[in-house]
């Protein structure tokens, strides 16, 4: 019998795109390209009102969850949700965010970039 590596390395060479995709993918840095991508869509879409007091969150399922700073701001999304959806489509398309969760976080939008906002 024949090992999985064995068969893999008889099956010849593989195209470097599939090989550097698969790279990407286990190292997570796809993932952290796509979040800031994100960010900065998010930063160029958002009303003038929300730039400074809200911040862009994961996208799950085509949702992508957005911290406030206070809850005033949840209920003003509700106005601009279809606007920015439209935006976030056109800049982002390849992240496929058809809605938008909004959630009060105090510090939003004064955080440094590198704290993880996923738990």
């Amino acid at each position: 019998m024949h090992s999985r590596r064995e068969s893999s390395i008889q099956a010849g060479p593989r195209p470097i795109g599939s090989v550097m995709s698969r790279l990407l993918a286990r190292t997570g840095y796809d993932r952290q390209q796509g979040r800031n991508l994100v960010d900065e869509a998010w930063r160029q879409v958002a009303p003038e009102g929300f730039r400074d007091a809200s911040q862009a969150g994961l996208v799950r399922r085509g949702v992508l969850e957005v911290f406030v700073s206070h809850s005033a701001l949840v209920q003003e999304m509700g106005f601009h949700k279809r606007e920015i959806l439209a935006r976030l489509a056109a800049s982002v398309p390849g992240e496929g965010i058809t809605d938008i969760r909004c959630r009060v976080l105090p510090d939003a939008g004064r955080q440094t970039p590198s704290i993880e906002r996923g738990s």
